[in-house]
């Protein structure tokens, strides 16, 4: 898999160009939305209501109506009722207070949602009247789930990641009967949702055991991961997942390349845990890199930190998780990709790793390996 990977990192400014997808680089976020998010080459947040993004804009994936590279915020209409966000590849999906549903950017797998597929430079309206609480964005998929806890899907379905039975899906399409789910996340091909009862289910891609059913091959219809009823969060990455417990421990599964498993070693087909911690609160995974809080606010990462995303100022990559930040105590919202940011418990939002399209938002194009201001105007 790494293999396919560096192959994907070399050609992915051409699949940009193209408007094509190479895979997310931030598989979208937990189950629980946050107001940070962060694509392969792009970033938003949610600030006091109004919505901010900055960095690569190949095919409007910030949202300004341009496809003009940002280096720093800038704001995305004159709404101030945004919730939260989220940021798929070269694409980005968003909630209002009042449950509407945004996305924009790359469309062509049907990801937006808007039954074309036509790439967006600004946000359109997802599911007409529809209450939605929560929403994933990853590579060539997006699931959403509503107010009522239904779960809905749409977009490229090739490996069975929508969990619908159809091919390709343009418009949001349910999945199942289900109306107790919580929260879901979206990876390469793979698909990973809690229900209300505390159980996880995954279906889509699993030919590097990404679905942890102890499996190597596929499932195209939401299937439940062990027995357990205690899972609060999930987070798929590329080809690998991470899932916190009632208990504050913290599990991952899939592809291991990078270390982002938290070990060294080879694959694993079923949740595997990271150390003997348990005072994890939030796991987030990126491509390839996974970082996590603890409840004392403290920041760790892990896995491929090949733009410096770990945050610990080396480009070494980490095979269990390293502080990042130093002593800084972070709040709930965080995002991992090439690049990272997150929300100082003090406030104020900083990035770092990658920052060759602008996505750090400090009004530059120079790599950072260690937590950045972002440069919002005035």
């Amino acid at each position: 898999m790494g293999i396919v990977r560096t192959f994907a990192i070399a050609v992915a400014s051409v699949a940009m160009a193209l408007g094509l997808s190479t895979g997310p680089a931030s598989a979208a976020g937990p189950v629980s939305d946050t107001a940070v998010a962060t694509g392969y080459a792009h970033s938003c947040t949610v600030n006091g209501g109004s919505l901010w993004c900055w960095g690569g804009n190949y095919v409007g994936a910030v949202g300004d109506g341009t496809t003009t590279t940002r280096t720093a915020p800038v704001r995305i209409g004159t709404a101030t009722d945004w919730k939260s966000v989220d940021a798929g590849t070269f694409g980005t999906c968003a909630l209002r207070t009042g449950g509407s549903l945004w996305c924009w950017g790359n469309n062509y797998r049907g990801q937006l949602g808007d039954g074309t597929t036509t790439a967006r430079t600004t946000p359109v309206a997802i599911g007409g009247t529809a209450t939605w609480s929560t929403v994933s964005h990853g590579d060539g998929h997006t699931c959403a789930v509503r107010t009522e806890g239904t779960l809905w899907c749409w977009g490229f379905n090739r490996s069975g990641q929508l969990g619908t039975g159809g091919y390709t899906e343009t418009r949001p399409v349910q999945v199942g009967t289900a109306t107790n789910w919580a929260g879901v996340t979206t990876g390469f091909a793979h698909t990973c949702a809690t229900r209300t009862d505390g159980t996880l289910w995954c279906w889509g891609d699993s030919t590097t055991g990404q679905l942890g059913l102890g499996i190597l091959n596929y499932r195209a219809a939401p299937t439940q991961v062990g027995t357990g009823t205690n899972w609060t969060g999930v987070s798929a990455g590329y080809a690998y997942t991470c899932g916190t417990r009632a208990d504050g421990s913290l599990w991952c599964w899939g592809e291991n390349g990078y270390g982002q498993l938290g070990t060294a070693g080879n694959f694993q087909t079923t949740p595997q845990r990271v150390g003997t911690d348990s005072n994890w609160v939030r796991v987030t995974t990126g491509d390839n890199t996974v970082c996590a809080t603890r409840t004392d606010g403290s920041l760790w990462c892990w896995g491929n930190n090949m733009e410096a995303q770990v945050g610990d100022g080396t480009t070494t990559n980490r095979y269990a998780p390293v502080r990042s930040g130093g002593t800084t105590t972070w709040s709930g919202d965080f995002a991992v990709s090439y690049h990272a940011c997150g929300v100082r418990a003090a406030g104020g939002l900083y990035c770092w790793g990658n920052n060759a399209d602008g996505q750090i938002g400090d009004g530059t194009t120079t790599r950072r390996p260690a937590a950045t201001p972002v440069a919002f105007p005035g």
